[in-house]
């Protein structure tokens, strides 16, 4: 049985990572990188007035571990973890009920494909963990039930789970979210030339002084390599794979990437990217498009308005949406 712990990943194979061409001024660049919600953070902003950008990542980077706080299955206090405890209705903050409005939204566009209640799946799987293991059905159906899109109800900032027990987990949402307070941030503090990069989820703010931003993207099978390039400005990109989880038993891959219907991991794709006006709704269209499989992944990006996108399938085949024609290369 084999391993990969998440953070080494992370600095080794970065899921998506910046294509430099010809480099600006280094003395108009500020880049820093920190450890936030158990994944690789880079932001990189440029302008003249160095106090001002110092500033800006401050915010940023403080806004992303504010978020930490909220969301995180880790923490017994936050709201994600007294959300999965209370059966009563349950009153969070408006960050919270936003992101799980949202959630809910994808949830239903893909047909479940997307699932915020996989809390109790997760651990059954331990694929992060030391002793990752494939579980029981059993276990497996128990896990599963209560789950769906009409799992919970939100008014306003109250949110009611419809089946007692039933455990919220957003690790396919809350970092693209996060990514995009943390560009909120550096816009409010006057930057207006920035890319925040949290582990392959990454969101661009403006352009790259008068350039396109040229994000690569990682080849699922070959480590190190890029298997497509894409030119873009203001718009977010994230993609998820089954090479960034995982763990190998009987010569069989188990990854992170849970189809909800049947409590394994989906197999129909090697990668899914998605670029959307937003990395929380790219993040949960990745992970939707992933489980959904090449046809139906492809389908569900295409009628989704302002995304765009691109699947490797299992067998290595890679389809795109139409409007990706201008601004991906493939290699």
């Amino acid at each position: 049985m084999f391993n990969r712990s998440l953070v080494p990943i992370l600095l080794l194979l970065m899921v998506a990572f910046f294509v430099w061409q010809r480099q600006p001024a280094e003395d108009s660049l500020l880049s820093r990188t920190a450890l936030v919600m158990g994944t690789l953070v880079e932001i990189k902003a440029y302008g003249d007035d160095r106090e001002l950008l110092e500033q800006g990542l401050d915010a940023a980077f403080a806004e992303m571990v504010r978020l930490e706080q909220l969301f995180s299955t880790h923490i017994p206090k936050s709201e994600v973890s007294r959300l999965s405890a209370a059966d009563a209705p349950l009153i969070v903050s408006e960050e919270t009920a936003t992101l799980l409005g949202l959630g809910l939204k994808i949830a239903q566009r893909s047909d479940g494909a997307f699932d915020m209640g996989l809390g109790k799946l997760m651990p059954l799987w331990g694929v992060e963990s030391d002793q990752p293991q494939v579980p029981e059905e059993q276990s497996i159906a128990l896990a599963l039930k209560g789950i769906g899109p009409d799992s919970l109800q939100i008014s306003e900032q109250q949110v009611r789970k419809q089946t007692p027990g039933l455990q919220i987990d957003l690790g396919g949402i809350a970092k693209g979210y996060a990514v995009d307070r943390a560009v909120e941030k550096l816009r409010q503090a006057g930057i207006f030339s920035a890319a925040v990069n949290a582990g392959g989820d990454i969101r661009l703010l403006g352009d790259r002084q008068g350039q396109s931003w040229r994000i690569g993207i990682q080849h699922p099978r070959k480590a190190g390599e890029i298997i497509a390039t894409l030119a873009l400005q203001n718009r977010a990109v994230v993609t998820s794979g089954d090479y960034e989880r995982y763990f190998e038993q009987e010569g069989l891959r188990y990854h992170h990437l849970f189809d909800p219907q049947t409590g394994r991991p989906a197999r129909g794709c090697q990668s899914v990217t998605v670029v959307a006006a937003d990395a929380a709704s790219a993040d949960a269209l990745a992970t939707a498009a992933f489980v959904l499989g090449p046809q139906k992944g492809l389908a569900l990006l295409e009628r989704m308005p302002d995304v765009e996108g691109f699947l490797i399938a299992a067998d290595g085949s890679k389809l795109a949406t139409g409007g990706l024609k201008d601004i991906l290369e493939w290699h």
